[in-house]
């Protein structure tokens, strides 16, 4: 027995296969679609190939990584445990409902559904930013059971993205308040910010904060939100014009620090 086993990732509809030690670190991936097999360690080319056996299809090239940059060197070094990548939009959302589904039938959608179902969107609309030089990391645990609904890393720097369900609703705006329609105002937009302070504490880099709502039927600001990008979720391909802060290799460096679920641990 080689000690090997192979765990499968999907990122934007592309699967790798990660063949990882038995303490979890990777020492080769298969990816399809360049039909490669990377391997970080010459000395367990058989057995990675032995592992990967049932796996790979046609002629595949089989070699170190090209030019390993220290960001790609870091992200493979992670326990797939602590890898945040993979998480979906609305994971920590998926994962109660799955264990807690609530009552087969009830007057009312359950709210949980509608939150899910505004993280996905976001997402979805987030994650089509990787084209443009961007990484989206969904569902960021942080202390306390609070989370950063996504965290979007790009030339434009980087935004703690916070969605709200608003289908059909009017949503009004006076800071620190958010009212839906009719519903009584809460004071959401210090918490949009208190993630975003979170955020920059753990990566010491400025995180800007945003509220996402998702199919509002219009937005009324009656009072500035202070530091707060409010956008609907079809405004967030704007993000990629708001001008280049970061250079790609700053993007990759601070992609790996975020998806290391320890960079979160005391903030």
């Amino acid at each position: 027995m080689s000690g090997l086993r192979v765990v499968p990732t999907w990122r934007q509809g592309q699967e790798r296969l990660y063949v990882c030690l038995s303490d979890g670190r990777n020492i080769a991936w298969y990816d399809r679609e360049a039909a490669r097999v990377n391997l970080l360690s010459e000395d367990r080319r058989e057995d990675v190939l032995d592992v990967l056996g049932p796996f790979l299809t046609g002629r595949v090239a089989v070699g170190p990584p090209p030019v390993p940059t220290p960001a790609e060197l870091a992200r493979l070094s992670l326990h797939p445990d602590d890898d945040l990548a993979p998480n979906r939009p609305g994971e920590a959302l998926q994962v109660a409902l799955d264990r807690d589904p609530g009552p087969a039938h009830r007057i009312r959608r359950d709210p949980r559904r509608r939150a899910l179902e505004a993280e996905q969107i976001v997402g979805e609309a987030l994650d089509r930013l990787d084209g443009a030089g961007w990484h989206t990391l969904h569902s960021v645990p942080l202390p306390g059971g609070d989370r950063v609904h996504h965290l979007a890393i790009g030339p434009a720097g980087l935004f703690a993205v916070h969605t709200l369900y608003a289908r059909k609703q009017r949503v009004t705006i006076a800071d620190p308040m958010v009212a839906l329609g009719r519903r009584d105002p809460q004071p959401l937009l210090r918490r949009v910010r208190a993630d975003a302070d979170r955020a920059s504490y753990a990566l010491t880099a400025e995180v800007h904060p945003v509220l996402a709502l998702v199919g509002p039927s219009g937005i009324s600001v009656t009072l500035p939100p202070r530091e707060v990008r409010v956008l609907s979720d079809t405004e967030l391909q704007g993000l990629t014009r708001l001008g280049g802060v970061l250079k790609p290799a700053d993007v990759e460096a601070l992609h790996a620090m975020a998806r290391d679920r320890h960079t979160w641990g005391k903030v």
